[in-house]
């Protein structure tokens, strides 16, 4: 099986949630299960003007990148879904080279 992984842009994500609903429905999670879930922080202030609003999508332990539908040429249905296109996944050296051009990304890697 293919080392992937998930690059996520989170200076962009704008907490829609439509990541998480797209992948309980692609794998009929019960309604409290996630395979993604988004969480935030803030919206707080600090210093005169500066705001703090962060929208981080985490891929749980369900998550295992669809690669069922990479297989079938596919996008991950949360990548598929995402309104804002912050998510991408794909082969982890590939998306390891990416986190430099970016300030706000996080890499996730499931080696399970």
């Amino acid at each position: 099986m293919a080392d992937y992984g998930m690059l996520i842009d989170y200076d962009w994500c704008t907490g829609c949630h439509t990541c998480e609903t797209a992948c309980q429905m692609e794998h009929n999670l019960p309604p409290d299960q996630f395979g993604i879930k988004v969480t935030e922080v803030g919206p707080y202030q600090y210093g005169d003007r500066k705001w703090v609003l962060i929208n981080m999508p985490i891929p749980t332990d369900q998550c295992n990148f669809c690669v069922e539908r990479i297989a079938q040429g596919k996008l991950p249905t949360c990548m598929h879904h995402c309104q804002a296109r912050c998510l991408e996944v794909g082969l982890i050296d590939e998306l390891q080279s990416k986190l430099s051009a970016k300030k706000k990304q996080v890499l996730f890697h499931n080696q399970g």
